[in-house]
């Protein structure tokens, strides 16, 4: 047999001898053994690390014949890790007891003193088995996973721009190969839909998509959701869970509004990145991780680069192709056909029979500056759809856009909102420094994060 097949193996006796020959043995076919005579320690044990197959004996210097402690501690490794695969072994086993401690859990049984030979099969027929809990429990998760997936809202990409037809270049080059994609655009350009068609394009097109939203997840549950927990790790930890890079293990990892991720979390991220390998919390067990990254931002973050607020060496890292998706204000040619992609859809869903837009409708449209992108003209045709009547889309219909201007003027001295106010402000300091982000945070007197933040909430 060859070595390392065994994988990791933890051995609870109080015979130091019978350790020591176990040891001796299964060193030349696991990949790490290691013994314990203090049963005492198996909470520490299986709290701190994992194992493959857990040999345990059933009596202890305490009870030498009644096999309590070892079914007691069973019951503690079980409650511990559910999954464990545990083997008894005793010197004075019999098929009741065999069929008590399966019933218990345990995954199998062996007499003492036993064949070396009958040993190996016992935890060659063990490892088996742990490698299909894992495979099962690595299906449950992708499979939750695609469930939510599913019922995400996907509409193909549209456009006919030269802008676009560009970018659909750029995937058919890219889709195809592994290398890590960095998609850059304002709020609402659609740059999931990208990232999703470039792994629908590509090689790992029948494995699984991960999108996660960095934005979204604190600074105290990062690594949690991303490189996952073993149960206990924390207060919440009621169960072991893999962490989003498991889960996308084969597949595809979005990651979005990478932009936001504070430096010491930045670091963590480069570090798996670079090792291709995960470790849960509460563990020690590296795993190793399979996938084609793509990362997404609203943020300018090659600036963030010379402000040292963004790591040089994870740009590199995550930007080996860069996909800039223009606003929809610079591909106004593309609105026409977005706009009665969404009217049909919208239509559907809500049982009405509108048939297009009127041409003050669609001249509204495509003269108005649309801040929020694609985003908000979905929005803005499903809001039309649910309150019009008839079956054509009129001015009147989206008289929410027409109050407000292709170009907002600025607020007169007798304008005392505090919102509107700002807002003008912000445009004025943006437009007076030529779209310099760090320019105008700092004649504001705000940090870039948090003029950003105000830039997001006024759809600037």
């Amino acid at each position: 047999m060859e070595a390392q097949n065994l994988g990791k193996i933890l051995i609870i006796d109080d015979n130091e001898d019978l350790l020591f020959a176990a040891k001796m043995l299964l060193k030349k076919h696991a990949k790490e053994v290691i013994i314990e005579k203090d049963p005492r320690r198996i909470p520490f044990l299986i709290n701190n690390n994992s194992y493959d197959v857990i040999l345990l004996d059933m009596n202890f210097r305490e009870d030498t014949t009644s096999g309590k402690e070892g079914f007691y501690w069973l019951n503690q490794i079980k409650e511990i890790d559910p999954k464990a695969v545990v083997i008894l072994i005793t010197a004075f086993g019999d098929v009741e007891m065999a069929v008590q401690a399966l019933k218990e859990g345990a995954t199998d049984f062996i007499l003492k003193p036993w064949q070396n030979e009958k040993l190996i099969a016992t935890l060659s027929s063990a490892i088996k088995l742990k490698e299909s809990y894992d495979e099962v429990d690595k299906l449950q998760k992708k499979q939750k996973q695609l469930q939510t997936d599913l019922k995400k809202p996907y509409a193909d990409i549209i456009g006919a721009s030269a802008s676009m037809k560009n970018i659909f270049s750029i995937i058919d080059k890219v889709a195809q190969t592994d290398a890590n994609v960095l998609i850059l655009g304002e709020n609402g350009t659609g740059k999931e839909l990208i990232a999703r068609a470039i792994h629908d394009r590509s090689l790992r097109k029948d494995e699984i998509f991960v999108g996660v939203d960095m934005g979204a997840i604190t600074e105290t549950l990062f690594e949690s959701e991303l490189f996952g927990h073993k149960r206990g790790a924390f207060t919440d930890a009621k169960d072991d869970r893999a962490g989003r890079f498991e889960i996308a293990d084969q597949g595809t990892l979005f990651l979005d509004e990478i932009g936001n991720l504070s430096m010491p979390l930045q670091s963590k991220l480069l570090t798996v990145l670079q090792r291709r390998e995960v470790t849960r919390i509460g563990t020690n067990k590296a795993i190793p991780v399979d996938i084609r990254l793509i990362c997404a931002t609203n943020m300018h973050v090659h600036e963030m680069v010379m402000e040292n607020t963004f790591r040089q060496d994870l740009l590199y890292r995550i930007n080996t192709v860069e996909i800039f998706l223009p606003p929809l204000r610079e591909r106004q040619d593309d609105i026409p056909t977005l706009a009665n992609h969404f009217l049909k859809s919208y239509s559907q869903k809500y049982r009405k029979n509108f048939t297009g837009f009127r041409p003050a409708a669609m001249e509204l449209l495509q003269r108005y500056q649309w801040p929020g992108n694609i985003r908000e003209l979905q929005h803005a045709i499903e809001r039309a759809i649910i309150m019009a009547e008839g079956d054509e889309l009129d001015s009147r219909d989206f008289f929410f856009l027409s109050a407000k201007p292709a170009s907002e003027k600025a607020p007169t001295a007798v304008t005392l909102n505090l919102d509107d106010m700002e807002r003008s402000t912000i445009r004025r300091a943006i437009d007076k420094n030529g779209g310099n982000i760090s320019k105008a945070a700092k004649e504001l007197g705000l940090t870039r994060a948090s003029l950003y933040r105000r830039l997001e909430k006024y759809g600037l």
